[in-house]
């Protein structure tokens, strides 16, 4: 999910600070903010793609 957040923000050009302008917040927070993306995400992600794995199905994540 970090790799799909950080490749969007680099497809439209922003900086951090852009996009925490955007959300009404400081360049740290957004820092921050995809830190914990990084950190949190993997293992709960993992777990998702498992348990759809083990009922058969395929789970797609996506930003549109």
């Amino acid at each position: 999910m970090l790799d799909t957040i950080l490749k969007a923000r680099a497809e439209a050009r922003l900086t951090q600070a852009q996009v925490a302008e955007r959300m009404g917040t400081k360049a740290p927070a957004v820092a921050r903010l995809e830190k914990r993306w990084l950190l949190a995400s993997i293992p709960r992600q993992l777990l998702r793609f498992r348990n759809a794995a083990a009922l058969g199905k395929k789970l797609e994540v996506r930003f549109s």
